[in-house]
């Protein structure tokens, strides 16, 4: 049995571009994110891999992103679903502030706490804590049981949301996941031993031409 989990942090959105903070507001993905939307697409099927079911969040470029990345592996009929518990962490009061600007307004050091501590929110947002308060359940209670039953699971979401659940896969601490960066489409992929636990993880990045 495969047990076969595949990680996917969406392409760069345009207000990634920008440097502004996203949250759960909903911009398109940039040229450059559909580009690597489709590139992951490719290494993915180059690799040999395919998915039985794929999950995504309620946000717009998870959502294209995943379809993209279905589409170059010609999986564009599986079963796709959306969920809230996938959506990225809520940046509340700084929800479309460019970062600099925010460093300006609040100090470096404080906008550096909200952004990569595990459990101090900012204003009116959530904490990776409480992202993973929603994201966990519902990979335990809708998304393992799938890959323990056998499919062959895509998650395409953000790097808040997939942050969450790398802490837990990787068995990292709330000090050395501050340190954890998700690049954008590149995909993580993860089988699991029959425990539940991590049998092994690769990261995949190569540049897949358009030849």
């Amino acid at each position: 049995m495969d047990r076969l989990l595949v990680l996917a942090r969406h392409g760069q959105s345009e207000w990634n571009l920008k440097n502004l903070f996203t949250g759960w507001r909903n911009p398109d993905l940039t040229e450059r994110g559909v580009d690597e939307a489709h590139k992951a697409g490719r290494w993915l099927k180059s690799e040999g891999y395919g998915f039985d079911v794929a999950f995504t969040s309620n946000l717009g470029r998870a959502q294209r992103t995943c379809k993209l990345m279905l589409g170059e592996m010609g999986l564009s009929d599986i079963e796709t679903i959306r969920s809230e518990a996938l959506n990225e962490r809520d940046y509340g009061d700084l929800s479309g502030l460019n970062k600099e600007d925010a460093k300006a307004r609040w100090g470096a050091e404080q906008v550096h706490q909200w952004r990569r501590s595990y459990d101090i929110p900012p204003p009116g947002g959530e904490s990776l804590k409480d992202t993973a308060a929603r994201v966990l359940p519902y990979y335990i209670e809708t998304i393992l049981p799938r890959v323990m039953a056998g499919d062959r699971v895509l998650v395409a979401a953000h790097g808040n949301s997939l942050r969450a659940l790398v802490m837990v896969l990787d068995r990292l601490n709330t000090t050395t996941i501050a340190g954890l960066e998700i690049a954008t489409g590149v995909p993580l992929v993860y089988r699991l031993k029959a425990d539940t636990t991590v049998a092994s993880k690769a990261v995949l990045e190569r540049d897949i031409d358009d030849a």
